[in-house]
């Protein structure tokens, strides 16, 4: 059952990262690889939130949104490739803003996301 609820979550996730991508990144003329930066700082939001609540959270709930949704909104191997790209077209600015954004801002949506949830359950 575990796994459908994944494969359920997914199925959600990976066409929603795939719209808000596009949708961010058509309001951007820039190097910078926004859309990829909204989905993983959405999802570490996300994925914060769940984790603090995981103790009033069933786990089918976690399975489908936090490993299935999250894991397929969120996209390490993107970032990856966009950072690369960045540093082959000489943007070195940009690929370093993109690597400290991405780890300062995501852990920071991570704690915010937790910080929510201990909130909401008290």
């Amino acid at each position: 059952m575990t796994p459908l609820l994944v494969a359920l979550g997914a199925a959600v996730g990976a066409p929603l990262r795939y719209l808000v991508d596009r949708a961010v990144s058509s309001r951007h003329d820039s190097l910078f690889p926004w859309g990829t930066f909204a989905v993983n700082v959405a999802g570490s939001f996300l994925l914060g939130l769940l984790a603090a609540a995981t103790l009033h959270t069933p786990a089918p709930i976690m399975a489908a949104l936090g490993t299935g949704l999250c894991g397929a909104l969120t996209t390490y191997s993107t970032f990856g490739y966009e950072t690369v790209r960045l540093l082959q077209d000489r943007a070195r600015l940009f690929a370093v803003l993109n690597v400290a954004a991405s780890i300062v801002v995501g852990l920071g949506a991570a704690v915010a996301g937790a910080a929510l949830a201990h909130t909401l359950v008290r």
